[in-house]
């Protein structure tokens, strides 16, 4: 975890807003699944909330769709809506609830529309301009935690209300 003020190429989660904002990210992102390029972007968005780690939402149009598969699992953001949950498969193996979406999110997270977050920890590797990602503590959030980012983070042991 890294622990911190926010300074010069650094951001701390806690300067981070709530209700979460949502911006694009320029920044290429890889998300790496048995091998293979899973999703491949520079047209992501991130989304921005107090104590979380950025959650990056890459475009359907820039993910192998065909390894996806919806799953019945739902949950409610009471910013963005409700999310719908993705099983992934190529074949050889499989990963439930890898990764998430918001089919019809709220007026303030449109854009968010067509895309997919993925889970670090459910895949084999989540990359940010290159640099590997550390997953979100906890199994309910999928933050992406790059060297750049203070904390603490939420999601781990203790932290369930902040």
């Amino acid at each position: 975890m890294n622990e911190g003020a926010s300074g010069p190429g650094r951001e701390s989660v806690w300067d981070y807003p709530r209700p979460p904002r949502v911006e694009p990210c320029p920044d290429h992102l890889r998300v790496e699944f048995n091998g293979e390029t899973l999703a491949d972007t520079v047209r992501a968005y991130r989304v921005l909330e107090t104590s979380h780690p950025p959650t990056y939402y890459i475009p359907q149009v820039d993910v192998k769709m065909e390894l996806l598969r919806p799953n019945a699992a739902r949950s409610f953001c009471e910013y963005k809506g409700e999310a719908c949950y993705w099983d992934l498969h190529d074949g050889a193996r499989t990963s439930i609830a890898a990764a998430w979406s918001y089919p019809s999110p709220s007026q303030a997270y449109a854009v968010l529309r067509d895309h997919l977050a993925f889970y670090p920890q459910r895949v084999d590797g989540c990359f940010v301009a290159g640099e590997r990602v550390q997953p979100q503590e906890g199994g309910f959030y999928g933050g992406w935690i790059t060297s750049n980012l203070t904390g603490p983070f939420k999601g781990g042991l203790g932290s369930r209300g902040w």
